[in-house]
């Protein structure tokens, strides 16, 4: 008998083994699939942290509380404000606490989505479970059990968490209760069906365990879910290319998006989940960034979201020395396009978005800039689903609760299979921070329980 068991052998779920070890405890990863690392390891390795060393480095101010304020903005106040406050006052800890395992980090970028300054800090996300793993597996407290999927949760008698079923029938017993980090249900049909009918023409990018196993299982127990009504794609990924699983988000160091008619849709700096909500209701589910030459060259290739030159090479963009052969390739009308990028100039010289009312490259951070040296650039855009950012809701201490509220003692959950914490839309870097620092906060709380 172990004194805590972890479904879920992603960043999330690393974390919670590696805090649980560090509080003492004996620990069972269990990982339904051959090799740890779930969406995790596929995703874009940002983690939105404010006030460290790397920020401070580079010059820029910030603090947990502007974070909040924030990260409350980005989810228009739908979001939990107990556990966004629990994420901002621990993610600074949780940073140095990564560094202590062994995860190195990339300098900040100065570009993301819902943030008033630069505080997205970049990983090899692949290396940072791995890392995880190792400090983990080093403490000699922990068994690792690939290929074991779990089919669930098993109570006794005063109704209390005590343990798991697996698919072939094994029980496991743990101690202290059972931690929940098995993702969301990006590979779920009939549960996008359910919660998402509107993304069906997406692109859907996750890891291949993203069933919503952990929620289903909390579900039977009486768990209450939080933001199902939130499931959105992320606006950037090229509609026919299968190289590249991530977005891209040149709107975001100043293109614009145009439908199919050569207009502008949206306000272009807002979250990309928004964003991804916009384009899925144009024309073909689809639209261009355009951007000329000046705004190309602000790209940056240790960001998978802003490595425009490797798209480029990959022939993803399309490239004219004039609009109007820009338009020709992607089937605009000429006038039209010409058009839309003239009027759009004219807002940046004239200081006003007088259409969609953009203010700043993205959210609050950046000036804008004009599309007006050639060559040009477009890059076809839709949706990617890349987890589904909803789930079971928990409270500041990660512990699973019922609709009144109650905890279903001995549960505990983090990262994707979790709601509450981004609300209506999403900041950079925000889900994989929430599932390194949730899960940490999950293992400290079975620690301490």
């Amino acid at each position: 008998m172990s004194d805590v068991i972890v479904i879920g052998g992603g960043a999330a779920g690393w974390a919670a083994a590696l805090s649980a070890v560090q509080g003492g405890l004996e620990v069972v990863l269990l990982e339904k699939l051959a090799e740890s690392g779930g969406s995790s390891a596929m995703s874009g390795g940002c983690l939105a942290f404010a006030g460290t060393e790397l920020q401070t480095d580079q010059g820029v101010a910030d603090s947990p509380d502007r974070l909040y304020a924030d990260l409350r903005e980005v989810g228009q106040e739908v979001n939990d404000p107990a556990l966004v406050r629990a994420y901002c006052d621990a993610q600074l800890a949780s940073c140095d606490w990564l560094k202590a395992a062994g995860v190195q980090f990339s300098p900040v970028i100065e570009t993301a989505a819902g943030q008033s300054v630069p505080r997205v800090h970049t990983v090899d996300p692949a290396d940072m479970v791995r890392a995880l793993k190792a400090a983990a597996e080093a403490s000699g407290r922990v068994v690792y059990r690939p290929n074991t999927a779990a089919q669930a949760l098993e109570q006794d008698a005063s109704g209390r968490v005590r343990g798991v079923r697996l698919t072939d029938g094994e029980r496991l017993e743990a101690r202290r209760g059972v931690i929940i980090a098995s993702g969301g249900f990006a590979k779920n049909p009939d549960m996008l069906t359910r919660y998402a009918p509107h993304y069906a023409p997406a692109v859907f990018v996750a890891g291949a365990g993203s069933q919503g196993d952990g929620l289903r299982m909390a579900q039977a127990l009486g768990a209450d879910l939080r933001d199902m009504d939130y499931v959105k794609g992320t606006f950037g990924k090229h509609p026919t290319d299968e190289t590249n699983d991530h977005s891209l988000q040149a709107v975001y160091k100043g293109a614009i998006a145009v439908n199919q008619d050569g207009q502008r849709f949206v306000d272009e700096s807002i979250s990309y989940k928004l964003l991804g909500d916009a384009v899925m209701a144009q024309p073909w589910h689809c639209a261009y960034q355009i951007l000329d030459q000046a705004i190309f060259d602000t790209g940056d290739d240790r960001v998978r979201i802003l490595d425009f030159g490797r798209r480029l090479e990959e022939g993803l963009f399309y490239v004219g020395d004039t609009l109007a052969e820009l338009a020709a390739q992607v089937e605009i009308d000429a006038d039209v396009l010409q058009a839309t990028v003239d009027r759009y100039n004219g807002y940046v010289d004239a200081g006003h978005d007088a259409e969609f009312g953009r203010t700043h490259l993205v959210h609050r951070h950046g000036a804008l800039r004009k599309i007006e040296t050639a060559p040009f650039y477009a890059y076809p855009s839709t949706a990617v689903v890349f987890g589904t950012y909803c789930g079971l809701r928990i409270d500041p201490q990660a512990r699973v609760l019922r609709a009144d509220g109650s905890w279903l003692e001995g549960l505990y959950a983090a990262g994707e299979a979790t709601g509450g914490f981004h609300g209506a839309a999403y900041m950079t870097g925000s889900a994989l921070g929430k599932a390194v620092v949730f899960g940490r906060l999950a293992g400290q709380a079975v620690a301490a329980s």
